[in-house]
């Protein structure tokens, strides 16, 4: 059976085996440049979660099978994918008349990394070589000439490879990053919702001199600041406005639920999402998701139950950058998840925008905690609601409810 006919069909399945495996089940087994296999793998991966890709990126390092390299390739390509690269695949064998890097990035900015993949330093890498591509590419005009080289390592142990560069004339064009320090970036920027933090972070891969630090702090600042900002929606507030873990305890004390607990409501609702909709999606943030051709995105964001007299059951907040994400996507969806139930709502973005004018908002357009309240009504056991209190009235929310396993 076809990789991605398995994948759809029996997931679990496919998440068990192992990276040779998957492989194996790819078109005809035989990963090509440009054949069956080849195409099917990287729609594959670009597919599963960022932890099934570091186990597979573990295998192919620390287990020696003919075309480690070749997949090991993939998966970096993957990571800068997932770091929001537009990335180009390169070729698992050089030819005569084509340009041989093994990738190429774009970030939105303009700027292009061109990338080589290596298992380990213990082999010279030509380094007039890496420049060559880029000086071709250049010249076919899909880069700038000032577009720059990343080396990116299996191993920790970089030392030659490092005075390799260090001792080239092409020392200000070439950076060299462990696959570990990839994956690390891309958790990094799965755990925070800033809109800067991505940005930050791909300037780290593109070389600088940093005789003054100013810039360097400013990037470690700014994500330690968004970092910060994640763990603070967390935070017991009687009158809840982002994600909540949350619940009322009396009038002075709450009860908090811990993050793993929220995490795993949190993939149950996604799961749902991806039965219903047959598609696959990715973690790109904390709260947001979307699909490999980032067409289907959603926001999953998740409320306790509150239980005070008088207190809207299901408090949310629904935040201008949320809003702007789903907006590039062409079938979106904001979705709120209830500790306490076994359905969410997914309710499509379009249908929310028509009634944002009826929520209450904090902030104005131009503050930086600026953000529509939602509240999910709950009038009988079985019928709930979206309150739009500057008309009065409420969304009936039923007919976008999403049954949870």
């Amino acid at each position: 059976m076809p990789l991605l006919d398995l994948w759809a069909t029996n997931p679990d399945v496919i998440e068990n085996l192992s990276i040779e495996q998957v492989v194996s089940n790819a078109g005809d087994g035989t990963l090509r440049d440009d054949n069956e296999s080849s195409q099917e793998l990287r729609q594959y991966l670009g597919q599963v979660s960022s932890e099934l890709l570091t186990g597979y990126i573990e295998h192919c390092l620390t287990s020696s099978f003919s075309i480690s390299g070749f997949v090991l390739q993939d998966l970096v390509n993957e990571l800068g994918r997932r770091l929001e690269y537009e990335v180009s695949n390169g070729r698992y064998r050089g030819t005569p008349n084509q340009i041989g890097n093994d990738g190429l990035w774009r970030d939105p900015a303009g700027h292009a990394i061109i990338v080589e993949v290596k298992t380990s330093d213990t082999y010279r890498i030509s380094l007039d070589k890496l420049v060559q591509y880029r000086d071709e590419l250049a010249e076919a005009s899909e880069i700038r000439p000032d577009s720059s080289i990343l080396i990116v390592v299996g191993r920790q142990d970089t030392g030659e490879l490092e005075a390799q560069v260090r001792g080239s004339r092409h020392a200000w064009d070439i950076r060299i990053i462990s696959v570990d320090a990839l994956v690390s970036l891309i958790r990094l920027m799965e755990s925070t919702e800033g809109s800067e933090t991505g940005s930050k972070i791909r300037n780290l891969l593109v070389p600088r001199e940093y005789t003054r630090l100013d810039e360097m702090v400013d990037i470690m600042f700014t994500t330690a600041r968004d970092v910060e900002a994640v763990a603070e929606a967390d935070i017991a507030d009687p009158d809840p406005t982002d994600e909540t873990t949350i619940s009322d305890q009396g009038d002075n004390q709450w009860q908090f639920t811990d993050g793993k607990t929220l995490q795993a409501k949190r993939e149950e609702i996604v799961a749902a999402l991806n039965r219903r909709e047959s598609t696959k999606l990715v973690k790109k943030s904390r709260a947001l998701y979307w699909s490999s051709d980032r067409q289907t995105r959603a926001v999953f964001t998740i409320s306790k139950r509150y239980t005070k007299s008088g207190q809207t059951p299901y408090w949310y907040a629904y935040h201008p950058q949320w809003d702007e994400f789903l907006g590039e996507g062409r079938n979106s969806y904001f979705v709120l998840g209830c500790m306490d139930l076994s359905i969410a709502f997914a309710i499509p973005v379009e249908t929310l925008r028509r009634n944002l004018d009826d929520l209450n908002v904090t902030g104005g357009p131009d503050s930086e905690r600026h953000y529509w309240h939602i509240k999910i009504l709950n009038p009988t056991s079985d019928e709930y609601a979206l309150q739009l209190p500057r008309s009065g009235g409420s969304l009936p929310l039923n007919e976008y409810s999403l049954q949870l396993l």
